[in-house]
């Protein structure tokens, strides 16, 4: 793999990262000072609404007719507008052609021809130590860049969206030490041979060189299923489990240390009615031990393997069922 230098590589990646700003029509108010009232009295009286800038983010263009990916998060809200702002100061109107429901990825599309793209890299090859370069719209301040190193693999966290507060749950991250801040969110994170390997997507508030991106893998999938059916299809098994563990094996005494305990979930039955695993003949209480091989941990969920497969796949699970491990073989449905 060629690496270059750092300038070199940001020359070329720079005129594909994009700016996006977030619109909504807000009430506008003016105040007065009631005459009746104290000094410090005031009211407030609506005068129409006026569209106001409340976000900002980031994206990069990877199809020359104006695809660009960008944060789920940064476009999370129907009711706002987003213009796109290309290195060249030209603005666009987006359209957002999906959000990814398992990971926080989002696809828009920009009426503009010719345009610069970032090459997709493969995330599955990083490695602790390597040189990565964050580029995005940090803070406000456009065509920012950071530089670091990858830090960690396989992170996991919980955050939270600012603007619906709608917490989400990010698996799979990679951390690093090039600063990602607000406004870095949704621009690409490269390596030294110009290829994306990620998705800035969090920064951690109170802390200093710690910051994640989304794995660029899972959204090669998503842009494959836009260009050929023109949505994200997710596979869809049926099931609700919980990842067994060591702690839970010890507590309610499950035979094994591993795998996806089918259980209820409040009043909803583990098992979906008509779904593909009901076809199968999955039963409450099942462990699913293996998907296709696979085997199913904590760390590497049966929700982390299924999204490797697709929509209409057929795959061999490995159950355990009173004692005795037997295999159905399971048609993946669509998540609807």
């Amino acid at each position: 793999m060629l690496e270059k230098s750092i300038p070199e590589v940001v020359k070329e990646v720079l005129p594909a990262v994009v700016s996006i700003t977030i619109s909504k029509y807000l009430t506008v108010y003016e105040h007065y000072r009631s005459p009746f009232l104290g000094f410090e009295d005031f009211f407030a009286v609506p005068k129409g609404k006026r569209k106001v800038k409340v976000g900002g983010g980031s994206g990069f263009i990877v199809h020359s007719g104006g695809l660009i990916l960008t944060n789920r998060h940064v476009v999370g809200d129907p009711k706002a507008e987003y213009i796109v702002i290309l290195n060249n100061e030209k603005k666009y109107k987006a359209k957002i052609l999906a959000r990814d429901p398992m990971n926080d990825i989002a696809v828009l599309k920009i009426n503009a021809k010719n345009l610069p793209v970032i090459e997709m890299g493969d995330s599955s090859k990083l490695e602790l130590g390597q040189t990565v370069i964050a580029i995005g719209n940090a803070l406000g301040f456009q065509n920012t860049v950071s530089v670091g190193v990858v830090s960690g693999l396989s992170r996991e966290i919980v955050g939270g969206e600012l603007l619906t507060g709608r917490k989400i749950k990010l698996r799979r991250l990679i951390q690093t030490d090039a600063a990602i801040n607000p406004g870095n969110s949704g621009g690409p994170l490269v390596n030294l041979s110009s290829k994306v390997i990620g998705i800035n997507t969090a920064v951690v508030f109170l802390a200093e060189n710690v910051g994640f991106a989304l794995p660029v893998n899972p959204a090669k999938k998503v842009l494959e299923d836009i260009k050929k059916y023109g949505r994200i299809r997710t596979p869809f098994l049926g099931v609700r489990y919980i990842p067994i563990t060591k702690e839970l094996k010890e507590k309610y005494g499950l035979p094994i240390s591993y795998g996806a305990l089918l259980v209820p979930m409040g009043l909803e039955k583990p098992i979906v009615p008509g779904g593909p695993a009901d076809k199968a003949g999955l039963k409450e209480g099942d462990i699913i031990l293996e998907a296709n091989n696979k085997k199913i941990s904590f760390e590497n969920s049966l929700e982390d393997i299924l999204q490797k497969f697709h929509v209409g796949e057929e795959i061999e699970l490995k159950i355990l069922r009173d004692k005795k491990q037997i295999k159905l073989k399971v048609k993946l449905g669509e998540r609807k």
